[in-house]
C-alpha cells in the first residue's frame, strides 16, 4: 500500500508516548510504502528543524531515506487540487505522480480532493489509517 504523510502526520507519529505511533512504527516496520518528493522531504526538515532541533530533523530524514520502503518520487504534473492552501499541493501530486493510495492528513484543505473522480486517491486522517496499520 503507497501513502503519502502529510507533515502534520509524521510530526504526530514521532513522540513515543503519541497515539498515531503506529505510524512511524508501521513506516519502520514496512507495513507501508511511503512516497515523498524532494517538496515534500524538505518540508518534512524544515518543520521538524522547527518543532525539534536540526539535528533531530536531519536524523529523521536520513532515517526515511534509508528505508527499503520508501519511493522517492519525480513530479513533473502539477494538478492544482488545491486552491486553499496550494502549498499543499505537493502532496497531492505526488501522490498521484507515484501511484498511492492515500494521502494521511489532519488538514481540512484536502477535503475538495475527494470529489476528484479520475484519480483512485483517498484522503484520510490519521485515526483511520492507525487502524488500517493495525490490522496489517
Amino acid at each position: 500500500m503507497k501513502v503519502v504523510l502529510d507533515t502534520n502526520v509524521l510530526l504526530i507519529s514521532l513522540p513515543h508516548s503519541s497515539p498515531y505511533r503506529s505510524i512511524f512504527n508501521g513506516l519502520r516496520d514496512g507495513a507501508f510504502t511511503l512516497v515523498i518528493s524532494n517538496e515534500i522531504l524538505s518540508e518534512y526538515e524544515e518543520i521538524l528543524s522547527v518543532q525539534t532541533t536540526p539535528e533531530i530533523a536531519q536524523n529523521v530524514i536520513k532515517f526515511i531515506l534509508a528505508l527499503p520502503n520508501v519511493i522517492e518520487q519525480q513530479v513533473y504534473f502539477r494538478w492544482n487540487l488545491i486552491h486553499v492552501d496550494p502549498d499543499d499541493n505537493k502532496f497531492v501530486d505526488c501522490a498521484i505522480a507515484g501511484g498511492a493510495k492515500y494521502i494521511v492528513t489532519e488538514d481540512k484543505h484536502f477535503n475538495g480532493i475527494k470529489k476528484e473522480e479520475f484519480f483512485s486517491l483517498e484522503v484520510i486522517n490519521s485515526d483511520a489509517f492507525v487502524e488500517m496499520i493495525l490490522l496489517i
